[in-house]
């Protein structure tokens, strides 16, 4: 696997993120020869049909493991540079920060978002001055203008410009993909069902073909495994779990500032639901930590706790929504933002992510125990801001035989795969 001479047939496994992004780093490294190495890229659903194209986008400086972090976070800034990243991703430098507010009551005697004040209904109004001197009294920044005041109760920074950016994750990873393509990636749409070896080296990867069902094998020399929460399915070593997010996205009544927040919400005793619903009461946690992100295009991203309650299925296509813990995300948001609660539900998705079962933490990048065989899996909430030193990395072990950007010695597959 090291060196870069002879004929190479690279095999990704898995269209997300990190897939997409190592396969973009290898199409760029300095000896990629389309002429003697082929890449391919085996999805079995969809580009970015998972967790990469329904994640927040969020990137920090201060995120984790730090080993990768600030490369990645510099390649993120290079890409947007070189490629138009703001216009064709979304990529922007943001605030970050912890968002402490108490949650109203919404009506539930019809089916629209109104909120109850002292039991009457009551519309929207312009913001007062009253209520921007008590956002301004909170420690509200001047231009987080977009909730109610006598909601929020505090606000702490987390990060700034200089150490916070987001992308928006679907637009990225489709954006890698066709990168990758233009310098001569093929993406096949299969489930791959075997990694053939002998002698405890690769030879070979097989697949079922997503629109025909029928077998194929790949020949291989070098195998990337980037299935996220799907790679144990893979590589039964691999201890890497799934767990369930949801998350909504909504079109605000009017446009809000670049704010990446994580809350917490105090609710009142009978919160309940809103919507064609909202006649059975659900009954809800004393607080609850939606996160919400604010992206260009007038769009606001927000999502819920993880859960375990229904398996992994076998792909991105079978994932289910349940739309009672998207209804609660709405239901959450709207508790202390008018602008949402009067904005454009667009989008109610579930998504799983890849968590190492290891007291390492992961990701787990690298090389496995059998040669030619590479692992760049179990991201959990950081896919989306590590994806770029992942995929540096993995060409580097595919192309120099070693990882040459940043020591991740720790993050050594070998060390928990048994």
């Amino acid at each position: 696997m090291s060196g870069a001479t002879g004929q190479r047939e690279i095999v990704i496994i898995g269209g997300g993120i990190i897939g997409c992004t190592t396969a973009y780093f290898l199409t760029r490294h300095p000896s990629y020869d389309p002429s003697r190495h082929n890449i391919t890229l085996v999805e079995a659903s969809k580009i970015a049909g998972g967790a990469s194209g329904k994640a927040g986008g969020l990137l920090a400086l201060w995120a984790y493991p730090s080993n990768i972090v600030p490369l990645s976070y510099r390649l993120h800034a290079a890409l947007a540079r070189e490629h138009g990243g703001d216009e064709r991703w979304g990529y922007r430098r943001i605030h970050c920060g912890q968002l402490a507010a108490k949650g109203r009551l919404l009506d539930r005697s019809n089916g629209e978002n109104c909120v109850k004040d002292n039991g009457n209904s009551v519309s929207l109004q312009k913001r007062s001055k009253q209520a921007i001197a008590t956002l301004r009294a909170a420690g509200i920044p001047k231009d987080l203008d977009w909730f109610a005041a006598e909601s929020v109760k505090g606000y702490d920074e987390m990060g700034d410009p200089d150490t916070t950016a987001q992308v928006h994750p679907y637009q990225f990873t489709m954006s890698m993909a066709q990168l990758a393509e233009e310098k001569g990636l093929k993406v096949i749409l299969g489930s791959v069902t075997d990694i053939v070896r002998s002698d405890g080296i690769v030879e070979s990867v097989t697949y079922k073909d997503r629109n025909t069902t029928e077998t194929h094998q790949l020949p291989a020399t070098d195998v990337i495994i980037s299935a996220g929460p799907w790679t144990k399915s893979i590589y039964p070593p691999a201890p890497i779990s799934a767990l369930r997010a949801h998350s909504v996205t909504i079109r605000p009544s009017r446009p809000v500032s670049a704010y990446a927040l994580f809350t917490e919400i105090s609710l009142p005793a009978d919160f309940g639901r809103t919507g064609k619903s909202t006649r059975s009461k659900r009954s809800h946690g004393k607080h609850v930590t939606p996160e919400i992100y604010a992206r260009p295009n007038n769009e606001v991203y927000a999502c819920g706790e993880g859960d375990t309650l229904v398996p992994l299925p076998n792909t991105t296509a079978d994932v289910v929504t349940d739309e009672a813990r998207c209804q609660d995300i709405i239901d959450y948001v709207s508790s202390i933002s008018d602008e949402m609660r009067n904005g454009e539900v667009t989008a109610r998705q579930a998504c799983y992510l890849p968590n190492v079962q290891a007291s390492s933490g992961g990701p787990l990048i690298g090389e496995t125990g059998v040669k030619g065989l590479l692992m760049a899996a179990g991201h959990s909430c950081w896919g989306v801001q590590n994806c770029c030193g992942t995929g540096k990395l993995i060409s580097e072990f595919v192309f120099d035989g070693k990882a040459k950007s940043a020591d991740i010695g720790s993050l050594d597959p070998r060390k928990v795969c048994g």
